[in-house]
């Protein structure tokens, strides 16, 4: 069976814009006043979706009190501000060499692509929800303020929006483009991801299970469990892996001053046991 999508008509498109006008919680702030349309049918070619996110874009680029006019949108995409299509190629090529530039320790070009993106209107929530990631992923426990700085960011430019959100999101690409780079966690998770795919429900040790009723605890269900809290130091040796896995080592820490200090505690607590390098 074909379906033949048609374009809309233009008492469609703007019925579209009206109903965006009225519910879209962003335009609606915005006091939005349509006073010609001819220009944003014309760029958006009878694509609805292409329709609102032109529109979208012109609204977050001007101030209060918008008024649409032909010469208003024709403007605007003589100077590409709304050229930037956030749900097509272009969209992911820009974020993706956004990321890779805070990855590359480069403060530069990241604010660079940042700027693309905001100029053309992307969702500030996108961008602070991708720079969430990049502070785990790329940079984890080599800097791990880094991922309060980003969680702190998606909230604030949630709540701010535009024009301002741009300061925020700034601040925050520069802070983990120079943030020194780990992704010793984000291996280590995928490892062990792999590993339960390959091995299966491997038993909890007896010691580490939970012994609510006394069937659980005559069949030994956490007897031999040693409490970390009472040994110096809060630690003693024991095993925490399935038995089949005693030998497996899943993380291995970043060179960078802080996981360097993991990797000595690790070193003092387990000798050579996770020591695989």
């Amino acid at each position: 069976q074909v379906y033949i999508l048609n374009p809309f008509e233009k008492s469609d498109m703007q019925s579209l814009l009206q109903r965006a006008i009225e519910k879209d919680a962003f335009i609606a702030e915005k006091k939005i006043v349509l006073k010609e349309i001819d220009a944003l049918l014309q760029v958006s070619s009878g694509d609805a979706r292409k329709l609102l996110n032109i529109f979208e874009l012109i609204v977050a680029s001007e101030e209060e009190g918008v008024i649409i006019t032909n010469d208003l949108v024709l403007e605007k995409v003589q100077r590409n501000v709304v050229r930037y299509d956030k749900t097509g190629e272009q969209h992911y090529d820009i974020i993706s060499a956004f990321i890779k530039s805070i990855r590359g320790s480069d403060p530069n070009a990241a604010v660079y692509w940042l700027a693309r993106m905001v100029e053309g209107g992307e969702d500030v929530k996108f961008i602070a929800r991708r720079m969430l990631i990049s502070a785990s992923e790329d940079i984890g426990n080599a800097n791990p303020t880094a991922l309060i700085m980003a969680t702190s960011t998606f909230q604030a430019v949630a709540t701010i929006g535009y024009p301002e959100a741009r300061i925020l999101l700034s601040q925050c690409a520069i802070y983990l483009a120079n943030s020194a780079k780990s992704n010793a966690s984000y291996e280590a998770i995928n490892k062990a991801v792999q590993l339960v795919k390959q091995t299966g429900d491997l038993s909890v040790p007896l010691h580490l299970r939970n012994a609510p009723t006394k069937l659980m605890k005559d069949l030994n269900y956490g007897k031999e469990y040693k409490y970390s809290h009472a040994y110096e130091g809060n630690f003693v040796a024991q095993e925490f892996m399935p038995d089949e896995l005693r030998e497996v080592s899943l993380y291995r820490p970043g060179v960078n001053a802080r996981e360097n200090e993991f990797r000595k505690v690790m070193r003092d607590r387990w000798g050579n046991k996770y020591d695989k390098e």
